[in-house]
């Protein structure tokens, strides 16, 4: 199974591809997409949905994992991200990639094995797991690995498929 893994945002979207068999992860790509501050909102918008369209292109993925958005105190910048996540979920969606949402809390819990790890303890885990020299660059890039991991924990077993679907 190929996962693309999705760090939603507008300034850095965080994205990896891991390729999940028998159990183990490889990684194909990761990286970023990034917008320059300044730039005009919605031309923002169109480069996170180019750029993820062609990252779908080029890596075929069989399905996205991406986080479950959460905010609790700046309307703005939830608006903002929530439109930056709009583009990206039509990304996948035109090029017929099932999407699969997860909490922060799903992720440390698949990742690390606790719902309340600390962020560096979800990045070493991801670098462990996928065995990696370094911890991927910038955060949104490894936030987006250990999505991509979540999903192959949570999407490739039976029980995983069947929660998922309903």
């Amino acid at each position: 199974m190929r996962i693309l893994g999705i760090d939603p945002g507008y300034a850095i979207v965080g994205w990896g591809v891991l390729d999940y068999h028998n159990n183990k992860f490889s990684p194909v790509d990761f990286g970023a997409v990034t917008t320059e501050a300044g730039t005009p909102f919605e031309l923002r918008l169109e480069r996170i949905y180019d750029d993820v369209a062609a990252i779908i292109e080029r890596y075929r993925p069989e399905s996205m994992a991406i986080e479950k958005l959460f905010f609790n105190n700046n309307a703005k910048t939830a608006i903002d991200v929530s439109q930056a996540r709009g583009v990206t979920l039509l990304a996948a969606v035109k090029n017929g990639i099932e999407i699969f949402e997860y909490t922060p809390l799903q992720v440390k819990q698949s990742v690390v094995g606790y719902g309340r790890a600390e962020k560096k303890q979800v990045q070493e885990m991801t670098r462990i797991i996928l065995n990696l020299q370094q911890v991927p660059k910038p955060d949104d890039t490894a936030d987006s690995l250990a999505l991509a991991i979540c999903h192959g924990h949570s999407g490739s077993s039976a029980l995983g498929r069947i929660r998922m679907k309903q």
